[in-house]
């Protein structure tokens, strides 16, 4: 039985996988290095901003220390701040999502955003109130596709679970269901020993499959209790 739901966030509630491209773009542009959209699909998508950065910087040949980064990551966030402000575009049922999953399951999010913006776009959703956990880039020990993050999520689950039943069995990973869009996250979800949910908004239904998915998704409509319960109430797979 599932127990636990856990949500990557961009491109899976929030509508800005490109906002971030455009961003990242902007960014390296002003320190001369230059990706195109295929880059970013088939390279860098998956990663947080420092792993992001740290990455197209390398491809370029040039160095990265720290310092460095933080100043883009600062950079990139400011900017995400003014166009987040001009309007955040959400998936087609996120609020109706979360709330209906977090009525029968303990949500947690774990995304390569900065914790700012994942609580900014909950506060505009008005569903801060669902999430009992967030694993941000800045919490983040490594980025996917390392399982680290999921292994954190579980960690902040627990404790949530065993502040309300201190007598209750632990969670395990495998009684955790994640939902994803990116290639590199279905394989840190796996990597976690989690079962893990592709949804179509980023890549398609057989690299999703071929990335491990357990199952796959057109949009968040799908992804109900009932659906849960049906998919994943046993071990039938």
């Amino acid at each position: 039985m599932i127990q636990a739901v856990i949500f990557d966030f961009n491109g899976v509630l929030v509508d800005d996988e490109s906002v971030h491209f455009e961003l990242f773009r902007e960014v390296l542009a002003q320190e001369g290095v230059t990706i195109t959209d295929r880059d970013y699909h088939e390279k860098y998508l998956g990663y947080d901003d420092r792993g992001c950065f740290a990455a197209a910087l390398a491809d370029a040949g040039r160095a990265a220390d720290e310092a460095r980064l933080d100043g883009l990551i600062a950079r990139k966030a400011r900017r995400y701040v003014e166009v987040a402000d001009q309007g955040l575009r959400y998936f087609p049922r996120a609020a109706e999502t979360l709330e209906a999953i977090s009525a029968r399951w303990p949500v947690a999010i774990n995304s390569g955003a900065l914790r700012q913006e994942i609580e900014y776009a909950l506060r505009r959703l008005d569903r801060m109130g669902c999430v009992s956990a967030i694993v941000a880039a800045e919490d983040a020990h490594k980025c996917k596709p390392d399982p680290a993050g999921y292994l954190q999520a579980l960690d902040a689950l627990r404790a949530v679970a065993a502040g309300k039943s201190p007598s209750g069995p632990p969670l395990e990973a495998s009684d955790c269901l994640v939902v994803e869009d990116s290639l590199a996250g279905i394989v840190s979800a796996k990597g976690a020993g989690m079962w893990a949910v592709g949804i179509t908004h980023t890549y398609t239904a057989p690299q999703l499959r071929q990335s491990g998915a357990d199952a796959v998704i057109h949009g968040l409509d799908e992804f109900t209790p009932d659906w849960i319960e049906a998919h994943f109430a046993r071990p039938h797979h």
